[in-house]
C-alpha cells in the first residue's frame, strides 16, 4: 500500500479505503482517496502496512518520523498517545480534540465515541481556563473527557477530569445565643469562653482547644463565625471590633490565598462538609461528609484546593496531588470560585 506525503496529510487511493478504513478504520475516506493524519500514517508505516513516498522518494521511519514532526507541532507525544491506545484495543480517530476513542467492541459507524483525550507534555503548563473549555466541550456532545500527559522518559498518565457536585450530611445550624467575645492573636482567633467553646468544637468540628477551656480558631473559620454572627472579634492593644471587610483584610495580609479559601469554606459549609485544614497533604482543606463525634473521626473524603479562574496547573505538582490523594483513599477537588458559585474540578487517574 503506497501513500503520498502531501502537507500535513498521506494520500492513498481506493485500495487503502478497502483495506486500511473498512477494516481498521484508519483515516478518512473523500471520494476514491483515503486521507491519513500524520500520526495514523506513521503508525501504519511501523505496522509494515503502509509505504509513504514524497518527491518519488521512499520515506523510511525515521525520515518521515523527522519530517512530520517538523510539519506538524507535537507530532511525536500524539503519536505515543495514538500508539498506545491502539495497542490497548481502541479504535481511535484524530479530531480537534487530538482524539476521538471509541469503547471496546464499537468503532465508527457502529457506534458513538466515549472518549475525547487530549495530549499534553509533562512540561507545558496548563490553563484552567482551557482545560474548563474542553470539559465544556466534551460534556456538550456527552463524551467522556481524558488528558493523556506524557513524561520526560515517554511514560504515559491518563486523567480524567471532570466536575463535581459534592453533598455533604453535617447540620449546618449555629449557636444561637447572642455573640461570644474572641480575641485576634497574630495569625488566628482564640475564643475564652468554656461553654462556647466545647459547643463550637464538639458540635461543628470548629477550631482546636487549646485546653480544656479555650479554643483557637483558624482564619477562615473565625471569618465563617463572624459573617454568622455567632463572634465577635477583637484586636490590638484597645481590643477594638473588627468586622468582617477588616478582618479579610487582616487575613489576607497574613495569608495570601486567604479570600480563595474562604470562599472555598463558605460553600463546603453551606453543602453540609466540614473542612479542616489540610496541610499535611499539600492542600488547602480536607473534607468531611459529616462528624458526629470529634473522639472518633471519620475518614476524609475530599482533599480540596482553592484555586483562582486564571490558575496554571504545571502538571508535576498536579500529578503529586492526585497521586497523594488516591494513596490516602481520597478524592482530589480543586474548588474555583465564579459569581455564579464555586465549582468542582475532578481530575483523577484512571486505566485506559
Amino acid at each position: 500500500m503506497i501513500g503520498k506525503l502531501v502537507k500535513d496529510r498521506v494520500k492513498s487511493g481506493k485500495q487503502a479505503i478497502n483495506e486500511l478504513y473498512n477494516t481498521g478504520y484508519y483515516g478518512r475516506p473523500k471520494g476514491d482517496v483515503l486521507e491519513l493524519t500524520l500520526v495514523e500514517a506513521a503508525y501504519l508505516l511501523y505496522k509494515n502496512r503502509l509505504e509513504i513516498t514524497l518527491d518519488d522518494r521512499t520515506l523510511g521511519f525515521e525520515e518521515f518520523f523527522t519530517e512530520a514532526s517538523r510539519r506538524q507541532q507535537f507530532f511525536e507525544l500524539k503519536y505515543i498517545v495514538y500508539k498506545d491506545l491502539r495497542e490497548r484495543g481502541y479504535y481511535v480517530q484524530p479530531s480537534v480534540t487530538d482524539f476521538r476513542v471509541y469503547p471496546r467492541g464499537g468503532h465508527p459507524g457502529k457506534s458513538q465515541a466515549k472518549m475525547f483525550v487530549y495530549v499534553r507534555s509533562e512540561r507545558v503548563p496548563m490553563l484552567l481556563k482551557d482545560l474548563i473549555s474542553q470539559y465544556n466541550a466534551a460534556l456538550n456532545v456527552r463524551k467522556q473527557m481524558v488528558l493523556a500527559i506524557v513524561d520526560e522518559e515517554s511514560d504515559l498518565t491518563y486523567y480524567e477530569v471532570k466536575k463535581a457536585d459534592i453533598k455533604g450530611k453535617m447540620d449546618t445550624s449555629l449557636p444561637d445565643g447572642g455573640t461570644i467575645p474572641a480575641t485576634m492573636l497574630e495569625d488566628r482567633v482564640l475564643i475564652w469562653d468554656e461553654k462556647t467553646s466545647h459547643l463550637l468544637h464538639e458540635n461543628g468540628f470548629y477550631g482546636k482547644p487549646l485546653d480544656n477551656e479555650r479554643l483557637q480558631l483558624s482564619l477562615v473559620e473565625s471569618a465563617y463565625l463572624l459573617e454568622q454572627g455567632v463572634i465577635e472579634i477583637k484586636e490590638g492593644s484597645e481590643n477594638a471590633i473588627v468586622d468582617l471587610a477588616q478582618f479579610s483584610e487582616m487575613a489576607s495580609s497574613i495569608e495570601p490565598d486567604f479570600m480563595l479559601k474562604y470562599s472555598a469554606y463558605v460553600d463546603l459549609r453551606s453543602r453540609g462538609f466540614v473542612p479542616k485544614t489540610g496541610f499535611k497533604f499539600g492542600t488547602h482543606f480536607r473534607v468531611y461528609d459529616e462528624v458526629r463525634s470529634i473522639k472518633k473521626l471519620p475518614h476524609s473524603a475530599y482533599l480540596i484546593h482553592a484555586i483562582p479562574q486564571d490558575h496554571e496547573f504545571f502538571l508535576p505538582v498536579m500529578s503529586r496531588a492526585v497521586r497523594l490523594a488516591n494513596s490516602v483513599r481520597k478524592q482530589m477537588l480543586y474548588a474555583v470560585g465564579y459569581s455564579s458559585g464555586v465549582e468542582y474540578v475532578d481530575i483523577g487517574r484512571i486505566k485506559m
